[in-house]
């Protein structure tokens, strides 16, 4: 254990128990609610930093991603009421992209409990179970004396079975509790020891019946990802892909839970997916899902994979045994982590020979082809904004970023250039590269990108939109604070294209005072603003020159491109959307 100076009120001892925890970086927005945390950072700041945000949207992001990076639950402090209920989301976008995380909240002093007092708020209703896709757990430390017990609990709950949120909630009057001796032992409240995650372990019987239903298969197909992976896991994965010479797929937002550069890779499994790798899951006869649930954006809309009896066999291995046959019938259902699931997996003997070896060629030539740009139609020859190739323009990133640089993303169409052509290293190289959410939160990717870079010495990454900018961009000020460097590709069309998209598909035409048009700032003079470098190009070949510049400059880059609104996505111009609705 780390050896401390002996705390005397109980917000000292909070901190002390996240320094036990392994707790480096805690994000947040200060509040008068817990002042005497914010004095126990202090009072321990060789140990552990206060990272101060500007909205607790924008922490609650940053602590959703540390989680993400680390297998440890990224720690968000806020104040009552309106702090907590802005940090939401980040609770919202841990549960369901299955991160351990932890947010603490400064609450209204127990003797103005229940009165409606400043800024009061029930957390457990607001938060807890009945609300289907928040916090895994909620709890209030009302006795000083047991919140090492508190601390250590929300960490193992955050971490064990499915990871998620636990959300605890500190009165304001026990945090300044002087701490006294317990009368058995004479000795002050201590913090307990660092807590580990518990593994769910596979039985022999369900690999013997897993074996007996992949020599039965003809057109297998593994679908991997979810929370709890570790380096360890991926390269076990590979090596069971490998001697069992199956294809894999990602689940969305996860596309580096398996090395996109490997030749048995079939490509990622979610929004904008690759009509021939939708063909293939359909046409598969055995869908092996390694780790994720099985949400909307990985199966389709619930079609690719039809619910709740798919016409695929299903095995279905994921970490929480509540997940099992929630949704999905499996054929097979195995509750075990992904450190032992994939352990269990590589150690399972593979025939000397396979039938499916072309399938998996076939399903990898697939993704290959998908690598290429999709000619566009009905695109200007020229325009006002610029005429932008974005399939270059990845191709770019990748060949200039390092293979472990941390990829993020908030939510919009902008993300499909980036989740279809950049072919991430994957965990298995010993680093976890992307950051993006699977609950589809605007304004993700920038407060990510800057905790990946606080708390990292890579390099990051950002592609965001105009509309999703704006929902975060203030964090540029905590990134200059905090000495962190991101680089920010920002895809200004003047507009929320996504729902733009889906607009011109259901109501064509109908667009005029409809919400979705932009009056943007000058966002590059905007990050000059903040302290970042801020360029805006208008042609590829403006945006190598401009990258290389942001990765040998010592602060951080945003690099502004005025798209054309036409280029509304990856594989379609918007006015092709509009006609193919107007002739319904």
């Amino acid at each position: 254990m780390t050896v401390l100076p002996p705390p005397q009120i109980a917000g000292h001892l909070l901190v002390q128990c996240l320094i036990e925890q392994g707790v480096t970086h805690a994000f947040g927005v200060p509040g008068e609610s817990f002042l005497a945390v914010l004095d126990g950072f202090h009072r321990y700041q060789t140990k552990i930093q206060f990272v101060v945000n500007r909205q607790e949207g924008g922490a609650a992001f940053m602590a959703e991603a540390h989680g993400k990076l680390t297998g440890r639950p990224g720690v968000c402090i806020v104040t009552r009421g309106p702090g907590a209920t802005n940090a939401s989301i980040g609770i919202h976008t841990a549960f369901q992209d299955s991160t351990p995380m932890v947010m603490l909240v400064g609450d209204v002093a127990s003797d103005t409990r229940d009165r409606e007092a400043f800024q009061e708020l029930d957390y457990r209703v607001f938060f807890g179970a009945s609300t289907q896709g928040m916090a895994k757990r909620v709890e209030r430390i009302d006795d000083a004396s047991r919140i090492p017990e508190y601390i250590a609990r929300a960490f193992a709950t955050a971490m064990n079975g499915r990871p998620g949120p636990v959300v605890l909630v500190l009165p304001e009057d026990m945090l300044v509790q002087t701490l006294t001796p317990n009368p058995a032992t004479g000795l002050l409240p201590q913090p307990l020891p660092r807590v580990e995650p518990s593994d769910a372990w596979v039985g022999p019987q369900a690999m013997e019946k897993l074996r007996e239903l992949l020599l039965k298969a003809e057109r297998p197909m593994v679908i991997a990802g979810g929370g709890g992976w570790t380096p360890q896991a991926a390269q076990a994965l590979q090596r069971f892909a490998q001697a069992w010479k199956l294809p894999v797929g990602n689940a969305f937002r996860f596309q580096d839970t398996f090395d996109n550069h490997h030749p048995q890779y079939a490509g990622d499994v979610g929004i904008g997916i690759n009509p021939a790798l939708a063909k293939r899951l359909k046409d598969s006869d055995l869908i092996l899902a390694i780790g994720p649930r099985l949400g909307e954006m990985t199966t389709g809309g619930y079609t690719v994979l039809q619910a709740p009896k798919a016409a695929q066999t299903l095995v279905h291995i994921h970490a929480s045994a509540e997940e099992l046959n929630r949704v999905y019938q499996a054929d097979l259902a195995i509750n075990a982590s992904m450190r032992t699931a994939a352990h269990a997996l590589e150690t399972m003997a593979a025939p000397a020979s396979l039938p499916w070896e072309a399938w998996t060629q076939a399903c990898n030539a697939d993704y290959v082809a998908n690598l290429q740009a999709t000619p566009i139609q009905d695109l200007p020859a020229d325009t006002e904004r610029g005429l932008v190739d974005m399939h270059s323009v990845i191709a770019t990133v990748q060949k200039h970023l390092p293979l472990d640089a941390v990829l993020t993303n908030g939510a919009g169409n902008f993300a499909s250039w980036l989740h279809r052509f950049y072919r991430y290293s994957g965990l298995a190289g010993g680093h976890k590269t992307q950051l993006a959410p699977t609950n589809g939160a605007m304004g993700y990717g920038v407060p990510a990108g800057i905790a990946a870079a606080i708390t990292t010495d890579r390099v990051v990454f950002t592609i965001a939109g105009d509309g999703d900018f704006l929902m975060n961009g203030q964090e540029l000020a905590t990134a200059v604070q905090h000495g962190a460097k991101t680089i920010i590709l920002l895809l200004n069309n003047g507009m929320f294209g996504t729902i733009r998209m889906h607009q011109e598909r259901e109501y064509p035409t109908h667009v005029q005072g409809a919400g979705t048009a932009l009056n943007n700032p000058d966002f590059a003079a905007l990050a000059r603003a903040y302290g970042y470098a801020g360029v805006r190009i208008q042609r590829s070949d403006q945006f190598e020159a401009e990258l290389l510049a942001a990765l040998a400059r010592p602060q951080g880059t945003l690099i502004e491109v005025m798209l054309e609104p036409e280029l509304i996505s990856t594989r379609g111009s918007l006015n092709t959307i509009t006609q193919a609705a107007l002739k319904r």
